[in-house]
């Protein structure tokens, strides 16, 4: 893993790595939701559970997905506040804006960061109204179940509603779960469905209307009218 930077802008991945594709995933969320113990879980399999609030950190590293090798870059944003400020926001929309993925996060023990999910889902659609970028919804510290606020059946519900996958994990012991989370937003998308090659072609039709060719009878017809619009002469006896 590599710290790419710790700034409020976002640099690209090194042009020089031996990757075939590069997956740049943003993970958003309300603040205190654990979102760069999740990062750092994925990344190195490790739980580390102080961390510097709000640092808006990018971490790349090389993986093995499906027998590919992927460069990952993930964007940890600030974490926001109900009615928090611009400065955060900015930053938020900006890293959904540069993601090919987003990973949305909340804890089950704090209720305001349950309900700003709908309104981070609705960024990301905003942002990209003409892709159908892959989300995860995240419901982080399932361990603290005497401190839940958040009953385990409403996340499964909102995900639901919103169309996205979704997993109950915990950072401090759940590896597996987080780790299959992001593997699955940095799968190869599928191949554009193929249209059949043996359809029969349809015939374009003009816009413009053939002209009839004449028939035999009309030639006659016409030749009759002809021959009757000669001038008579007289003939001598």
């Amino acid at each position: 893993m590599r710290l790419i930077q710790n700034m409020s802008t976002i640099a690209e991945y090194p042009k020089e790595n031996n990757s075939n594709r590069v997956v740049k995933i943003a993970v958003v969320g309300g603040s205190g939701v654990g979102k760069t113990a999740l990062v750092v879980r994925f990344l190195t399999r490790r739980f580390i559970g102080d961390y510097e609030r709000n640092a808006a950190t990018l971490y790349a590293r090389e993986v093995q997905v499906d027998g590919e090798q992927v460069a990952i870059q993930v964007q940890d944003t600030p974490g926001l506040h109900v009615g928090g400020g611009l400065g955060s926001q900015d930053q938020v929309t900006r890293s959904i804006q540069w993601a090919d993925a987003v990973v949305l996060v909340y804890s089950v023990t704090d209720r305001r960061s349950f309900d700003l999910i709908g309104r981070l889902h609705q960024q990301v659609r905003e942002a990209h109204p003409n892709a159908r970028v892959p989300v995860v919804l995240l419901a982080n510290k399932a361990e603290l179940a005497h401190l839940r606020q958040v009953d385990w059946q409403q996340g499964p519900r909102l995900a639901q509603g919103l169309g996205v996958a979704f997993q109950e994990v915990s950072a401090s012991e759940s590896c597996s779960e987080i780790h299959a989370a992001f593997r699955l937003l940095c799968q190869a998308p599928p191949p554009p469905a193929a249209t059949p090659t043996n359809a029969p072609e349809k015939r374009r039709t003009s816009l413009m209307p053939r002209p009839k060719s004449p028939n035999m009878q009309d030639l006659k017809r016409r030749f009759r009218q002809a021959l009757s619009a000669r001038p008579r002469t007289a003939t001598a006896v």
